[in-house]
């Protein structure tokens, strides 16, 4: 899935974005709230991790214009204190959730997969179509008993199709949300991680569950 951070505190941001490429996410950064709110207008975020103090405009003030520019992803804001009135305050400028720092990255990770599950109509902790089953917390794939290993790109890619069972997805959708925008060579990389998955979670079972919709993208069989 691909996340938007938004803070001017570079050594934070860089730490954020490390921590949730490791768990298979693909992450944009951006220093101040105009950056962010032309960001979020031009990509389908899965979520925004949002600083409520920025150099520019406040992360209030750029909450209220992403919600009333129609961006509709949920929005996990930071805070510098735990006052209640700036937690009431992100809230009510349209914010999904509120952090306040210093946070364990293991919690901001968790609030960030509850805030997409629930941005995607997705209640439930763990994704299963057919026998394939993922986890997001643990990051463990199986298909029936048998344990899968996916590097974290293919875990990103995998989710993204078991979020979206029997719908055809196209390369760019999948290049949206499954690669960050400091990846340029885009030529021919989704059919190549494509190949990767079916060969660890469809040949080994003499499956054939992820299809090509010529002219149109790729579709996960439900």
């Amino acid at each position: 899935m691909r996340v938007l951070v938004v803070d001017d505190d570079l050594v934070l941001a860089k730490g954020v974005r490390r921590d949730l490429m490791r768990d298979g996410l693909a992450v944009d950064v951006a220093i101040r709230g105009h950056d962010a709110i032309w960001m979020a207008s031009a990509t389908d975020y899965d979520a925004i991790v949002l600083d409520s103090h920025l150099p520019d405009i406040d992360g209030f003030a750029a909450c209220r214009k992403l919600r009333t520019g129609a961006v509709s992803s949920p929005v996990l804001m930071l805070g510098e204190r735990a006052a209640v009135e700036d937690c009431v305050t992100g809230l009510d400028s349209g914010a999904d959730d509120f952090v306040v720092k210093p946070f364990h990255p293991d919690e901001l990770a968790a609030r960030l997969r509850a805030l997409m599950r629930r941005g995607m109509g997705v209640r439930t902790a763990v994704l299963e179509v057919g026998d394939l089953r993922l986890d997001p917390a643990s990051r463990e794939v199986t298909r029936g008993s048998v344990r899968i290993d996916l590097s974290p790109k293919e875990l990103s890619l995998l989710t993204e199709f078991m979020r979206h069972p029997g719908r055809v997805l196209s390369r760019f959708h999948l290049l949206e949300h499954a690669w960050d925008g400091e990846y340029e060579n885009r030529s021919n990389v989704v059919d190549v991680y494509v190949r990767y998955l079916r060969e660890k979670i469809d040949r080994p079972f003499g499956l054939e569950t992820i299809e090509t919709v010529r002219g149109a993208g790729y579709r996960l069989r439900d």
